[in-house]
């Protein structure tokens, strides 16, 4: 892995020069992208302090894959489809359940236990083991699901690809996403959160604890809380206007999961 690193970083230094013609770089790409359809290797992770960390030279990979790759007709069944990179393949082997209209790009990686129903994984992504990408949801470039999460139907995890140093979205283990939340721009959820429907989070949302309105950063959800899309007001020139915000109305232990109804009822909310 270190040699193809060190090559993929020598490709990157003269990717100007590349093109489709150069054949031994595609040779090394795809290597690199093999380490991520794998497994072997992902484009970020969250450290021991809980920081991301993100391995630069896996997203200059995929970046140069397209610049080195050609379109390409393909016939999958009753479709066609003409686009630079293959789909992935092989998920019986790998112990995962894809129902017809789910697709996932080669260079993405499903954990076993995982389930697609019609969604989509994009290059660089990684689905942790049993987690359920519901009908219509999307999973962006090089986000990383994590275990036991539930995306549910419509919701949209944004790609991160450019530029390769940004952090992609991160989902912690055991969340909940509802329906049509959009988290982008590299937005973190912790591991064991609920985000109720329509939640829109990104690194210019405001994070506020309900009770004690304090502003608890942005663009990131900490570990174990359930929220809810709200709105607080601000005064313009042209009047009083509420702002999105993304309100943590309880802080939850893993046990608590099985009462999650009977809290977003108490809150006035549904999921």
């Amino acid at each position: 892995m270190v040699d193809v690193q060190s090559r993929i970083d020598e490709l990157w230094d003269r990717r100007a020069e590349l093109g489709p013609a150069d054949v031994d770089a595609l040779v090394v790409v795809r290597q690199a992208i093999d380490l991520l359809d794998s497994g072997q290797a992902r484009v970020a992770e969250v450290n021991g302090s809980g920081e991301v960390v993100v391995h630069q030279w896996l997203k200059q990979a995929i970046l140069l894959l397209f610049r080195l790759s050609a379109i390409e007709t393909q016939e999958l069944g009753p479709f066609e489809y003409a686009d630079k990179l293959p789909l992935k393949k092989g998920y019986e082997a790998a112990g995962v359940r894809v129902v017809p209209g789910a697709s996932a790009r080669w260079g993405s990686y499903i954990e076993r236990g995982a389930i697609l129903m019609p969604s989509y994984v994009n290059i660089g992504a990684r689905v942790g083991a049993n987690t359920m990408v519901d009908t219509w949801a999307t999973v962006g470039s090089c986000a990383q699901i994590g275990a036991d999460v539930h995306l549910s139907g419509g919701v949209g995890i944004g790609g991160v690809l450019e530029p390769p140093q940004a952090s992609p979205v991160v989902i912690g283990d055991g969340c909940m996403i509802g329906s049509r939340c959009m988290i982008t721009q590299g937005a973190r959820v912790g591991s064991g959160s609920v985000l109720a429907e329509g939640v829109i989070l990104n690194p210019g949302i405001p994070v506020i604890d309900s009770e004690t309105g304090s502003e608890l950063g942005r663009g990131v959800v900490p570990p174990g809380c359930i929220c809810v899309q709200a709105t607080r007001p601000r005064r313009y020139a042209g009047g009083d206007f509420g702002l999105p915000c993304v309100l943590v109305i309880r802080r939850i232990e893993p046990g608590e999961r099985s009462h999650l109804n009977e809290i977003l009822r108490d809150a006035g909310v549904y999921m």
